[in-house]
């Protein structure tokens, strides 16, 4: 169970996340190869689960192909360059089976079951019901969801917009599962509208890596592309769990390491990919059950402790140039950077000593990857949440930057930063205007091209919004996908949030928390799924997305959509602008009736965009511009900049842990397969924390006991989850994890980067006990 103990009171109602225990809970470290034969288990016992024994193997032979095929809607990693006819992993299948399931979650479920009942089924169960058929809209009078037309809900989004006092009041979030032209539509009405209240995923995940790249490149991207991944001689991985949250990228780390390239993993946890693996479509290893090695070293570094290993590794550069000249490029810093004598003088003034206790590293270890860079002629960093969830995420990227930047690895083939993104076109979201803080260069195209006049201000990013939703500023929120009530931090304080809205509307392809978790008034909108035909007048329409590379290609659905009431997120968004904005110069009609036509007027808007139609439809489409890549920084010393951002302190108070929040394997996000995590030994059990042994003993708990864990907030309010139970894992003392959502209620609002306004996800302060 969940308590609060601040000024908000308890949270009322807690919900069970996973599905219904089916055993013991039980833990055996996991020693295989990630991949391999337990993946291809695992996705046959999935499509049997969901009844796909045809549509799932038809979906694998068309997920992530470059001619008529669909892009996979789980993570964002770069389709294959080499033409691979199984260009696929474990958890994009089950991603791709679980919405192409032949359950439905119709308007019978909804007359059995009140909302109130709803809310006390696991999210695993209110998932687990099926896709979604038909609009409904929530009667107070009943507690129950009830069918509503298409006209009439549009009509009821259009006439509580247009009798806002203020287009402030509402706020438009999307999850990042949003193709580029549904996305371009979207920010379009916000922004005639009046408002850039456009919050998304990014807020809680990358807003840290774009910020810093940014500032240290001018751009907010990677430079880095696929063939660079081909091309490098060692890979710097941090903070990611890639068997998981990018299984695609176990085929570049094999071939990485089968050409001899060295791999670096670094993480409090020893990951199943930082170990072996078996790809599964190496029909041969498979066979022989012949694994390759993915790691030349593991590196276990405190929660938070990234900026001070990345900076010992800096200084040992440094130290290893008074001897050897090619350890420094010299010439690329002199020609191409800026403060470069700064951040010398702040890498030589800093001790080891301090290095190694910040790190939690010894300096053997720390000389040890410096000495890998330093082998390498060419070197990609590649990182996810693990760095950006911090209050220092932005300094620490910018370390990230600042290393690479020492033996000039930028602007040449194999070398750079690769920030990986977890979620299918997040990055594309941000690059099509989703973004609380636009340019004034993008809004003035905007207004050229669509013939608006975009309000100039900055509006609401997530947590603002939560805040401006539980204070009765914001009166409408519109979620394009995802399950917001459930992904955000300070789980009671959100449901609060939104339980003080006048309208909540939720575009989902199936039930979730935030449809429970609702206004004084509430939509339910569906939409077609990736894997979907969407046919307009124009005929069968394809969508854009964008990896995390900056590929832009076009997706097409095979599948017949699940209901014939459902709607594609292009025609929702036009539907809700033309009932808000009835007097709109907007062709929104025009443009859902050709995809096309919505790229056109993309390709005027978005830079890099020039002849959208003809370039996406090239093999693997196009590749964004990256002006850092060419050596062009749009900083404004026009140089890259070194960052010299003094080392934070990261290391826990007595008695007190670090915490972070992470994903199952049987996990997509806030989306919960199964109480298992096959790649950390886990059965049948979500509500635990990981912890050091030697912490474990400190605390006389043992195995599998019960504990409390309390977390106090920046403005010294308490959250608590009592009956979690204590798992002891090979991680460094002083830390601890946990899976979320089911530990976002230990995450306090105000606990969020000062820096980037993330909330802090990786790095919870908590203290834990034995269980009364």
């Amino acid at each position: 169970m969940t308590t609060t103990e601040d000024e908000q009171g308890p949270s009322g109602l807690e919900p069970r996340v996973g599905p219904a225990h089916t055993g013991e809970p039980g833990y055996r470290p996991y020693r295989h190869p990630a991949a391999g034969w337990g993946a291809a288990k695992s996705v046959t016992h999935f499509l049997v689960r969901e009844r796909t024994l045809v549509d799932g193997p038809r979906a694998v032979m068309r997920m992530n192909h470059e001619n008529g095929g669909f892009d996979c809607p789980g993570c964002a990693w770069p389709d294959d360059t080499k033409g691979l006819k199984l260009d696929i992993c474990e958890n994009g299948i089950k991603h791709v089976t679980w919405e192409m399931t032949a359950k439905r979650a119709g308007r019978e479920l909804f007359a059995r079951h009140s909302v109130s009942e709803l809310f006390e089924w696991s999210d695993f169960e209110l998932e687990d019901q099926g896709r979604l058929t038909e609009p409904m809209v929530y009667d107070p009078d009943t507690d129950h969801y009830v069918p509503i037309s298409w006209h009439d809900a549009f009509e009821l989004v259009g006439r509580t917009l247009r009798g806002l006092d203020h287009p402030d009041r509402a706020s438009f979030y999307t999850s990042g599962r949003l193709g580029n032209e549904a996305a371009f539509l979207y920010q379009l009405m916000a922004r005639e509208l009046g408002t850039n209240n456009l919050p998304d995923c990014s807020n809680m995940c990358h807003e840290a890596s774009g910020r810093a790249l940014q500032a240290s490149l001018g751009t907010g991207k990677g430079t880095v592309d696929l063939r660079d991944w081909e091309a490098t001689d060692a890979l710097f991985i941090l903070g990611v769990n890639v068997a998981s949250n990018a299984p695609r990228m176990l085929t570049s780390l094999v071939e990485a390491r089968q050409r001899g390239a060295r791999i670096v993993h670094i993480n409090p946890f020893v990951e199943a990919a930082a170990g072996k693996a078996i790809i599964p479509h190496d029909f041969k290893d498979m066979a022989l059950l012949d694994a390759t090695r993915t790691s030349s070293l593991n590196l276990q570094v405190r929660i938070g402790g990234d900026m001070a290993l990345l900076r010992g590794m800096a200084k040992a550069v440094l130290e290893q140039a008074r001897t050897d000249p090619h350890a420094l490029d010299r010439e690329f810093v002199d020609r191409h950077t800026a403060a470069f004598e700064e951040y010398r003088e702040l890498c030589e003034a800093t001790s080891w000593e301090e290095l190694e206790r910040q790190s939690g590293l010894g300096r053997a270890d720390i000389l040890k990857a410096a000495r890998i860079y330093t082998d390498a002629d060419r070197s990609i960093v590649t990182w996810c949440l693990g760095v950006t969830q911090h209050e220092h995420g932005v300094d620490t990227v910018r370390e990230i930057v600042n290393l690479l930047l020492l033996r000039g690895n930028l602007g040449r083939e194999g070398a750079g930063p690769s920030p990986v993104r977890g979620h299918s076109n997040v990055q594309g979201n941000r690059t099509c205007g989703i973004d609380h803080r636009p340019t004034a260069e993008f809004l003035d195209r905007l207004a050229g091209a669509c013939g608006i006049e975009p309000p100039r201000e900055h509006g609401l990013d997530t947590v603002g919004t939560i805040r401006a939703m539980h204070r009765g500023e914001v009166k409408v929120f519109v979620g394009m996908g995802g399950n917001f009530a459930l992904a955000a931090p300070d789980s009671a304080f959100t449901y609060d949030a939104l339980r003080n809205c006048d309208l909540t509307v939720q575009v989902s392809t199936k039930l979730n928390r935030s449809h429970l978790v609702h206004g004084r008034q509430a939509l339910i909108l569906p939409c077609l799924g990736r894997t979907e035909k969407d046919h307009q007048r124009g005929g069968l329409q394809s969508t854009s997305v964008e990896d995390s590379m900056s590929m832009v290609h076009l997706s097409v659905g095979m599948k017949r959509p699940a209901s014939r009431r459902l709607l594609s997120e292009p025609a929702i968004v036009a539907g809700m602008a033309r009932a808000a904005l009835p007097d709109s110069p907007t062709p929104w009609e025009w443009y859902v009736e050709d995809y096309d036509r919505i790229r056109d007027t993309m390709s005027q808007v978005l830079d890099g965009f020039e002849d959208f139609n003809r370039r996406v439809r090239l093999p693997l489409g196009f590749r964004i511009k990256q002006p850092a890549r060419e050596l062009v920084f749009l900083t404004p010393s026009g140089r890259a900049e070194f960052s010299s951002a003094p080392l934070p302190d990261v290391v826990p108070e007595p008695g007190t842990l670090a915490l972070g929040t992470m994903r199952s394997h049987d996990q997509w996000n806030t989306t919960i397969y199964s109480d298992n995590d096959r790649y950390r030994g886990i059965k049948n059990l979500r509500e635990l924390v990981f912890m050091n042994e030697d912490d474990m003993r400190e605390r006389e708990v043992d195995a599998f006991d019960p504990v409390r864990v309390v977390a106090t907030a920046a403005d010294g309010s308490q959250r608590s989850l009592d009956g979690f139970l204590a798992v002891p894992y090979e991680m460094p003392r002083g830390c601890a994890a946990g899976y979320m959502p089911e530990m976002n209620v230990l995450i306090a609002l105000c606990d969020h980067s000062t820096q980037s306004d993330q909330p802090i996800m990786k790095h919870v302060r908590v203290r834990i006990t034995a269980a009364v």
